[in-house]
């Protein structure tokens, strides 16, 4: 029990530390987001303000990151019996999509680039992207630790890792074409980092389409999960074994196993469940059969 309950203060602490993230992260981009739409105004720039929209938009996609984290603790209700932590799965799907789109719109402007090229302008944009790689980057760091439990926020520390990458392309390219002249640099830069970000949206992106279509989680191995279960004392056989994700960070499965004889069920599905949750299912449902039956004999289904 002490075990338990350790393990449910430490995931209550993490989760804590997350909805912190989120919020620090929310707000210090949507104030770069005013700045940078201010001097916009006030150095009557085009590229500014429109760089300023593009970045209100990952403060969206922060926010989205945020309600699909809230959905995945939502309690159950008589109609929605896991609570509504499945939009979180969705979320990712739309958040994979709007990568996808971030992408090919990198990719159009470095095309349009290449057929009449342009210097990168100086002094505000170079300073505001600098700023940029500052606040992406850093909102890019406090996500990182966390991103390889949770898809949405993984997302969110793509959508970030991704403008930083934009940021210092735009510095890098900047400085190119002011020693060389080569005008070509900025449109390969934005090709290759548009590039670099398409792999990792793309395994989001089959990752997010797998859990809404109730496939094995990435981060669960069946063959691990069969062999913890196998582990337990007093488990024969395991068959009709099913794993779906209930919410991006939860996992739910359920089996039935055979029971050696001399073995009591309920002390062998308490074993099983322990063991389970090595495996990092959190949400197990087991159903017993005696040594001898099955489910083609009897209908225990």
């Amino acid at each position: 029990m002490s075990h338990e309950h350790h393990h449910h203060h430490h995931h209550f602490e993490g989760a804590a530390t997350l909805n912190g993230i989120y919020i620090l992260s929310i707000c210090l981009n949507f104030a770069f987001v005013l700045v940078e739409a201010g001097v916009g105004f006030w150095k009557g720039s085009l590229g500014l303000l429109s760089d300023a929209g593009h970045n209100l938009g990952d403060v969206f996609s922060l926010a989205l990151a945020l309600v699909a984290f809230k959905l995945s603790t939502t309690k159950a209700t008589e109609k929605y019996t896991y609570g509504y932590r499945k939009g979180s799965v969705l979320i990712s799907l739309l958040n994979a999509l709007i990568l996808l789109v971030a992408v090919g719109a990198i990719m159009l402007e470095s095309i349009r680039k290449f057929s009449s090229p342009e210097a990168v302008d100086g002094g505000a944009i170079a300073w505001t992207a600098g700023v940029g790689i500052l606040v992406n980057g850093l909102t890019a760091f406090l996500l990182m630790k966390h991103q390889k439990n949770d898809i949405n926020t993984r997302g969110a520390f793509l959508h970030m890792a991704a403008d930083t990458l934009v940021s210092l392309g735009v510095v890098v390219s900047g400085v190119v074409i002011s020693l060389t002249g080569w005008t070509f640099v900025d449109p390969v830069v934005g090709i290759v980092i548009a590039l670099v970000i398409l792999v990792s949206t793309w395994k989001l992106l089959s990752e997010s389409i797998s859990m809404s279509i109730d496939a094995v989680p990435e981060n669960i191995d069946r063959e691990e999960v069969l062999s913890e279960m196998k582990e337990a004392e007093g488990v024969e056989d395991i068959h009709h074994v099913h794993i779906w994700a209930i919410s991006t960070t939860q996992t739910a499965l359920t089996a039935h196993i055979v029971v050696a004889p001399g073995f009591e069920p309920e002390n062998v599905v308490a074993e099983v469940k322990h063991h389970l949750r090595h495996a990092g299912i959190q949400h197990a449902t087991i159903e017993t059969e005696r040594h001898g039956f099955s489910c083609g004999d009897h209908d225990c289904c």
